[in-house]
C-alpha cells in the first residue's frame, strides 16, 4: 500500500528551503516527521505513555543522535557502532529540551520521548538548527498535550547582514553564532557566542530569528491541518483541594514572607522554611495527612514561592537582603596551586570555582569526530559540579548533561579571547566547590584569571553574570547575580558574558510567556553594569596576563620545516626525532600546514637549553649558504687532500675545504695550515661545475702574499705528444689482437 504523504515547504531565501514531511516513516510513533534542508534529513518521532508515571514531574527525554552512515562514514573505535552520545549531541538535546519542557501541562506526568536522528548529511547544512523544528512538528501531529508549536533557528551575521541557518563555511566568517527558540509570541531560549557585540545588536539578532521562527510555526500548523490534527488525549490531572490551599496559605504565607525578609544564609533560610513546613503539617490530623499530605507539600511550595516573589515586587527586597541591582561580595586569588600551569579562585557570595590551566602541544588537542563535524579544539574547558558543592551526598554517575552544557557556555565565553597565534593547546578545568547562584559564570571569571596567571596572552579579560526576572504580568523586577533559590522561584535565567567592549556569550531560559523586548533590553543593560563591576574585581586581582609562563610550566616554540626535509628530521622509523627528544628532554610534534604543505614543528620543554638544541637541529637541516657570503666553520676531520669543516651556525652541515683553498702558498700537508678543532672563516662559492661539489675557500678572504704568482698553466703540447704516443701504443695493441693464435693442441 502506497503511503499518503503530506508535505510543507519553508522558503529561507537565496534558493534555500526546508521541507517538513509526514506519513511515510515511523507511523507507529504517536507523531513523526522528516525535516529536510538540502541533503540534510532529520527523522523525529515522539511517543508518550498513556498512563502517568508515579512521579510529580514530567519524565521527558529528548534524544538527538547523528548516524555516521548519514555522512557515508564508519564510526571510530573497535566495534564500529554508535554508542554513547557525544558532547555535541548532548548540547543539541539540551537546547531542544529547554524550549519544549515548559510547554507541557504542569500536571502531565506520563513518560515522554522525543527522538531525533540525523539520517542524511549535507556538508553545507547544519543539522542542529533543524532539531527544534522537527521536535515541535512531530508533537503537533500527535495527540500529546502540548501548549503551542515552537521552532528554533540559528542566526549568524556576516558584514552586518543577518543570515538564518548559515552553513558551516558561513559560520566561520560570522561574528555571531546564536540559536534562538521561540513560540509565535514569545522568545523562550537563547544560546550562543559573539565577537564582543553590543546589547542592541544582540536584541536585533533575536528579533530577526523570531520572525523566521514565526514562518516555520505557520508551516507546522498547515502540515497538521493537512494530515488531520488529532484530538489531544485526555489524561489524569492532579487532584486539587481549595480548602486545603486556603488553610496552607493562611498559616504559611506571612511566616514565609518574614523568613524571606530576614536576609539569612542559604542554610539558615532552608532550615527556617523547613520548620514552618513541619508546623504546617502539625495543623492536620494523621487521618487528614494520609489523604492530603502530597497536596499540603505542593501548596506549601507554591505559597513559599508566592511570598518570596511578592517581597521582591512590593518591597524590592531579596532573600539575602540585596537590592535588585546589587552583586554579592567577591574575593579572588591567583597562583593558588603551586604545581599547575595556572590557577585561580573566584568566590562570589556562596558560589566558588577553582580553575586550573594546563598547557600542551597539538597532540593534546580535543578531537571532535562526529558525522556533522570533524575538527580539533586547541582550547577547551571542562566543568565539574560535585555534590558537596551544594551540601548534598548523591551518586556519582559520570559527567552529567548539565556539566557538559555549563562547561560549553563558559568555553564559548572565553575562546574568542584566546589569540589565534597561541602556540599551546590550552585546557581549563573548573572545579565548583560551592554553589548558590551561577557556577557557570563563576567558571568564566575563574577561567579568565587562570589564563592570565598561566601567561596565556588573552586579548581581553571576560566576566559573566546571571540575571533573573520576577513578574506578575504587570510589575516586574530584574535581578542581578541571582541566587539558586531566585533561579528556582523566578521567571528567567539569563547568563551574559563579555569584555569591557561587548558580549562574548549568552544563555537564556524564559519560563513565562510574552516577555517583552523592553524587559529584555533592560535586563541586558543591567547585566552590563553587573559585568563591569565583576570585571573590575578580576582586574584588581590580576590586571594583565603574566609576561611568560611559570618556571615549571613547559615553554612552547614553533618552527617551520620544508616538506622535503620532514623525513630527514624524523629519521628512519622515527629514530632521529626520538633521540633528539631524549637528549633534549623535549616533546616534538610535527603537523603539516594545510595551505603551504610545510611542516609546523612544535617544541615543548621546560629547559630553554633543550629547546635551543632542537631549534639548532632544525636550522642545521634547513641551512642553505649563499654564494659570495662568508661563514664561520670548524674543522671536524682531516684528510690528505683537505679538511672537512662544519658551519658553526648550522652544526651537522659539512663541506670539504680542499687543500688548494687553504692558503695562497702551496700546501704540502693540511696540518701545516689547520688542525682539528680550528675555527676560522671561509667564503662560499656554490657548486663547482667541474666537480659538482660545493666549494668553499679560506684563502679567498686572505690577502695575497707579496710577489705571489699563480702556478704556470699546463703544457698543452706535451700533453698532445703524450696523447699521440698513447694512441700509437693502442694502435699496436689492436694490431697484435688481429694476429692469428696458435692451436692449443699443437702446443
Amino acid at each position: 500500500m502506497i503511503p499518503q504523504v503530506f508535505k510543507e515547504v519553508i522558503d529561507l531565501g537565496n534558493g534555500r528551503e526546508i521541507s517538513i514531511e509526514t506519513g511515510k516513516l515511523a507511523k507507529q510513533a504517536h507523531g513523526s516527521v522528516v525535516v529536510q534542508s538540502g541533503n540534510t534529513m532529520l527523522l523525529c518521532t515522539v511517543v508518550s505513555n498513556y498512563d502517568a508515571a508515579d512521579v510529580d514531574f514530567l519524565p521527558l527525554t529528548v534524544d538527538y543522535r547523528e548516524k555516521f552512515a548519514a555522512a557515508g562514514r564508519y564510526p571510530g573505535g573497535f566495534f564500529k557502532r554508535e554508542a554513547r552520545p557525544s558532547t555535541e549531541e548532548i548540547l543539541v538535546m539540551r537546547i531542544v529540551d529547554r524550549v519544549l519542557r515548559p510547554l507541557f501541562p504542569k500536571d502531565y506526568h506520563a513518560e515522554t520521548q522525543v527522538m531525533i536522528q540525523l539520517m542524511s548529511l549535507d556538508k553545507d547544512v547544519m543539522p542542529d538548527a533543524l532539531a527544534g523544528l522537527a521536535a515541535s512538528a512531530a508533537l503537533q501531529l500527535s495527540d500529546i498535550p502540548f501548549e503551542t508549536p515552537i521552532s528554533e533557528v540559528r542566526v549568524g551575521r556576516i558584514d552586518g547582514e543577518f543570515i538564518i541557518n548559515p552553513s558551516f563555511s558561513q559560520l566561520e566568517q560570522s561574528d555571531i553564532d546564536m540559536v534562538i527558540g521561540a513560540s509565535e509570541d514569545s522568545v523562550m531560549m537563547v544560546e550562543g557566542e559573539m565577537s564582543e557585540i553590543s546589547e542592541e545588536e544582540m536584541v536585533e539578532a533575536i528579533k530577526v530569528a523570531h520572525e523566521a521562527i514565526k514562518v516555520q510555526i505557520e508551516a507546522q500548523k498547515r502540515l497538521a491541518e493537512k494530515a488531520g490534527k488529532k484530538e489531544t488525549r485526555e489524561y489524569q490531572t492532579e487532584a486539587e483541594d481549595d480548602v486545603v490551599l486556603e488553610k496552607v496559605k493562611a498559616f504559611a504565607y506571612n511566616k514565609c514572607y518574614e523568613i524571606a525578609k530576614q536576609a539569612s544564609s542559604k542554610q539558615d533560610r532552608g532550615l527556617a522554611f523547613s520548620e514552618v513546613k513541619e508546623e504546617l503539617l502539625a495543623q492536620f490530623t494523621d487521618e487528614e495527612l494520609e489523604e492530603v499530605s502530597d497536596l499540603v507539600s505542593k501548596y506549601y511550595s507554591k505559597i513559599q514561592k508566592e511570598a518570596v516573589r511578592n517581597l521582591v515586587l512590593e518591597e524590592g527586597i531579596r532573600l539575602d537582603g540585596r537590592k535588585t541591582t546589587e552583586v554579592r561580595p567577591i574575593w579572588c586569588e591567583v597562583d593558588y596551586l603551586p604545581s599547575t600551569h595556572g590557577s585561580s579562585i573566584f568566590t562570589r557570595g556562596e558560589t566558588q570555582a577553582l580553575a586550573t590551566v594546563t598547557l600542551g602541544t597539538s597532540r593534546e588537542a580535543n578531537m571532535v569526530d562526529n558525522p556533522s563535524l570533524e575538527t580539533e579544539e586547541r582550547f577547551y574547558l571542562h566543568y565539574n559540579f560535585p555534590p558537596f558543592s551544594t551540601g548534598e551526598a548523591r551518586p556519582l554517575r559520570g559527567t552529567s548533561r548539565r556539566e557538559i552544557g555549563h562547561g560549553n557556555l563558559a568555553q564559548r565565553a572565553l575562546k574568542r579571547m584566546v589569540p589565534e597565534d597561541c602556540p599551546y593547546t590550552v585546557r581549563i578545568v573548573s572545579e565548583v566547590l560551592e554553589s548558590n547562584g551561577s557556577s557557570s559564570m563563576a567558571t568564566v571569571c575563574a577561567g579568565t584569571m587562570a589564563l592570565m596567571d598561566a601567561g596565556v596572552q588573552i586579548k581581553k579579560p571576560v566576566s559573566g553574570i546571571a540575571m533573573g526576572l520576577i513578574s506578575d504580568g504587570e510589575r516586574y523586577a530584574v535581578l542581578s547575580d541571582i541566587l539558586g533559590d531566585e533561579d528556582h522561584l523566578g521567571d528567567m535565567d539569563f547568563k551574559v558574558t563579555g569584555t569591557e567592549d561587548g558580549i562574548t556569550a549568552c544563555q537564556m531560559d524564559i519560563k513565562i510567556k510574552g516577555l517583552s523586548y523592553e524587559i529584555l533590553v533592560n535586563a541586558l543593560n543591567q547585566a552590563k553594569e553587573g559585568r563591569m563591576h565583576i570585571l573590575g574585581k578580576l582586574t584588581d586581582t590580576i590586571s594583565t596576563p603574566n609576561v611568560d609562563v611559570k618556571p615549571h610550566a613547559p615553554k612552547m616554540v614553533t618552527a617551520t620545516l620544508p616538506n622535503d626535509l620532514i623525513g630527514a628530521f624524523i629519521g628512519p622509523g622515527g629514530k632521529v626525532i626520538q633521540e633528539l627528544q631524549k637528549t633534549t628532554n623535549t616533546t616534538i610534534v610535527i603537523n603539516e600546514d594545510p595551505v603551504t604543505g610545510e611542516g609546523i614543528v612544535e617544541i615543548l620543554g621546560n629547559d630553554q637549553e633543550g629547546i635551543d638544541k632542537v631549534l639548532a637541529a632544525i636550522d642545521s637541516l634547513t641551512f642553505k649558504p649563499e654564494v659570495g657570503s662568508i661563514y664561520e666553520v670548524k674543522v671536524i676531520k682531516l684528510l690528505d687532500f683537505g679538511a672537512v669543516v662544519e658551519y658553526t651556525e648550522a652544526p651537522g652541515n659539512e663541506v670539504l675545504l680542499h687543500v688548494s683553498e687553504l692558503a695562497w702558498e702551496r700546501t704540502e700537508n693540511v696540518t701545516d695550515v689547520v688542525n682539528l678543532g680550528d675555527i676560522f672563516d671561509v667564503k662560499y662559492f656554490g657548486v663547482d661545475p667541474k666537480t659538482r661539489k660545493e666549494k668553499v675557500s679560506r684563502k679567498a678572504i686572505l690577502p695575497k702574499p707579496e710577489g705571489w704568482q699563480p702556478r704556470p698553466p699546463r703544457d698543452n703540447n706535451r700533453g698532445n705528444r703524450d696523447n699521440r704516443g698513447r694512441d700509437n701504443r693502442n694502435r699496436d695493441n689492436r694490431r697484435d689482437d688481429r694476429r692469428p693464435r696458435g692451436d692449443k693442441k699443437e702446443d
